[in-house]
């Protein structure tokens, strides 16, 4: 009688493996001790079917009780395989409880498995990848600028080049785009991803891109200082136009991004180091350079316009640093939370926020005709953030500290968004 063998896993919520049965063994080349607790599934599917079919699967499983698919699967040592899997949701604390994780039951099969990848996934691919959601953090202090450069500097509104702020935008856009994919390329070469399996999904642990195969190590570095490389040319044309105020502007953001987990500087392990540059190129520096540019001039509020952008960004890295925090700590990666521990943080991340408050008052007062809408703006960001403060201290140390992480990027782009406004508004 013939047996078919049949790999049983099952995992949490997030894809962490939890049990990994002998047939799962012989089926993936993998041990028990490979992945469980180290490993999340996607570890054995190519990269594009995990972005395109996996959530589907268990959006299904969870919906109606199991989903059956045919796909392909890549074993330990990169060959694929032709497979049929049934997903179904698990209860480990019973279903009155709630749904815990999913169940897979995988077969190899003989037929042929074509699996189509649709143009929309190539292109959350690249998303993926450069981590492009993430430009609201960059995008927000260019805003601000502009806003500024258009209600405060200029005599004549008309004088505004939409031209030029569209090329210092994209610009800073290509720096940040570039910086990203090169700290992934760090990330995973001085084994700070492998040893990390607690970041939560989207929001912290880098893109995984190169984890999922989407991309190669050697290909990311390639893309990474292309993407550097582009950002750097616009900034060498506006440097012809506007003077070299504006590539030192550039290469001390640039350098900061670059450096940030770049050996041997990696200001990501200089215990705070880290997150005071990413908290100036994220909204001082961006904010001068493109004043600069726009105007040829450069004042104290041109930098002062964008620190409390800059340090809310900068609460964004504080707060993904959490999950990450155990696995960061094995390999030197020493940033606030693995240098103070996370209560500690967690009230740095409470000073951040007063003092965003305060400096949102002091650019008040200093800018006329802006005290009101300014003001309404601090105070809107203050109340938000605090209520975020009070679920980081609640869940620091559980799995729900993730709706924290979304809040605090969504504080982020709406206090930046909305100085903007402010800043336009009579």
């Amino acid at each position: 009688m013939h047996i078919v063998m049949k790999s049983v896993i099952t995992c949490d919520m997030e894809g962490r493996i939890e049990t990994f049965n002998r047939g799962a063994e012989q089926m993936f080349g993998y041990t028990a001790d490979d992945v469980i607790g180290k490993e999340r599934v996607s570890v054995f599917s190519p990269g594009e079917i995990v972005l395109q079919n996996v959530p589907v699967w268990l959006d299904e499983a969870s919906k109606t009780g199991e989903h059956i698919a045919k796909t392909r699967f890549v074993r330990k040592d990169g060959t694929s395989f032709n497979a049929r899997i049934r997903v179904t949701p698990t209860f480990a604390n019973g279903k009155d409880q709630g749904q815990t994780g999913y169940c897979g039951v995988t077969e190899v099969i003989e037929e042929p498995v074509e699996v189509p990848i649709r143009w929309t996934t190539k292109l959350i691919k690249g998303l993926a990848i450069t981590r492009m959601p993430f430009i609201s953090a960059v995008l927000m202090p260019v805003l601000i600028a502009g806003a500024y450069v258009y209600r405060f500097v200029l005599e004549d509104p008309a004088a505004f080049s939409w031209t030029l702020f569209g090329l210092a935008a994209l610009g800073v856009v290509l720096l940040h785009l570039g910086s990203n994919v090169m700290k992934d390329y760090f990330d995973v070469k001085d084994g700070t991803d492998g040893a990390n399996n607690d970041y939560f999904l989207q929001f912290s642990g880098g893109s995984r891109a190169i984890e999922l195969g989407l991309i190669s190590l050697e290909g990311s570095k390639r893309l990474g200082l292309s993407l550097i490389a582009a950002g750097a040319a616009i900034g060498l044309f506006l440097t012809a136009v506007t003077g070299w105020i504006t590539l030192a502007i550039g290469l001390a953001g640039a350098a900061i991004g670059y450096w940030y987990t770049a050996p041997p500087v990696r200001l990501v392990a200089r215990r705070g180091l880290g997150e005071l540059g990413i908290a100036l190129a994220f909204g001082p520096l961006v904010t001068a350079g493109v004043v600069h540019v726009l105007t040829g001039t450069l004042s104290p509020m041109a930098f002062l316009i964008g620190l409390p952008v800059g340090l809310l960004t900068a609460n964004i890295l504080l707060i993904n640093e959490f999950p990450d925090a155990a696995s960061d700590a094995t390999t030197g990666k020493n940033h606030l939370v693995v240098t103070f521990g996370k209560r500690v943080s967690a009230w740095i991340y409470f000073a951040v926020l007063v003092v965003v408050f305060g400096l949102h008052l002091a650019i008040a007062g200093l800018l006329p005709g802006t005290n009101t809408w300014l003001a309404l703006v601090a105070m809107l960001s203050l109340i938000a953030g605090l209520l975020i403060h009070r679920n980081v201290l609640r869940y620091m140390d559980s799995r729900k500290l993730v709706q924290s992480n979304k809040n605090t990027i969504a504080l982020s782009a709406l206090t930046g968004l909305l100085t903007a406004v402010a800043l336009l508004l009579p």
